[in-house]
């Protein structure tokens, strides 16, 4: 993973909506352009601990923070890894394919938790025009069904083998809905995701979500970005996962 960087400094302006516009114009810019280097680096790294899967111990436990953090492990673990990404970023999802499942056997055996924190900068690259956020909305509603297993099943499929292509045709409602059910989510989630009436919620934190993400990295957001008590984590460190759960 490679830090991105750019030569664009803000200027003032009058507005303070105009600026806000400005410097997320500016972290989608860096983003994309951090997710398609590391899409083509990704590609060529070793899946680790392949057919291991997304969590499978009925112990572990997830649950919806009120700032719109989903957070997948064991009860009392001692460290917590904080992962950001966006339904739509290739790299995010090559991210998962990676190491999802190296992640999820560490979350079984309770050396680590993980505090998925969504985004929704790619809205615009989906053919739908708010594929991110509507997916972030599926992600809690599936989770605030508090199932772990259920979870990590779901959030694998979205971020692997179901996930849409930038540009590309994107999942409506009643497709997310299906891929929840079919990682063993209820009818009431399937619900939730249909009705689309968490979408503005799920908005309002990913951009929040967004905005801390561009503080920690100095306007220079890129996704996906996984830090350990605030200290950012080197992901080209192919052991990285391993080392955490240590």
């Amino acid at each position: 993973m490679s830090n991105p960087t750019s030569k664009h400094t803000p200027q003032p302006v009058s507005s303070r909506t105009t600026y806000a516009l400005a410097g997320l114009a500016l972290v989608v810019v860096v983003a994309i352009v951090g997710a398609l280097y590391l899409w083509n680096r990704g590609g060529r790294e070793t899946v680790r601990n392949d057919g291991y899967g997304p969590v499978r111990d009925p112990g572990v436990t997830v649950a919806l923070d009120s700032d719109g953090a989903i957070v997948l492990g064991k009860p009392n673990v001692a460290k917590t890894i904080d992962i950001y990404e966006d339904p739509l970023c290739p790299a995010c999802g090559q991210l998962e394919k990676t190491y999802g499942q190296e992640i999820a056997q560490q979350v079984d055996l309770g050396k680590i938790a993980v505090r998925y924190r969504l985004v929704n900068f790619l809205d615009s690259r989906s053919k739908s025009k708010d594929y991110s956020t509507r997916a972030v909305a599926a992600n809690e509603c599936v989770a605030q069904a508090g199932t772990g297993p259920v979870y990590s099943r779901f959030h694998s499929l979205l971020f692997t083998t179901e996930q849409p292509s930038e540009g590309g045709s994107d999942h409506d409602n009643k497709a997310l809905a299906d891929i929840a059910k079919q990682a063993g989510a209820g009818d009431d989630v399937a619900k939730c995701i249909t009705s689309g009436d968490r979408a503005d919620t799920a908005r309002a934190h990913a951009e929040a979500a967004l905005k801390s993400l561009s503080d920690k990295l100095n306007g220079r957001a890129a996704t996906p970005a996984v830090y350990i008590d605030d200290k950012k984590v080197d992901v080209n460190n192919e052991n990285w996962v391993l080392d955490a759960a240590k």
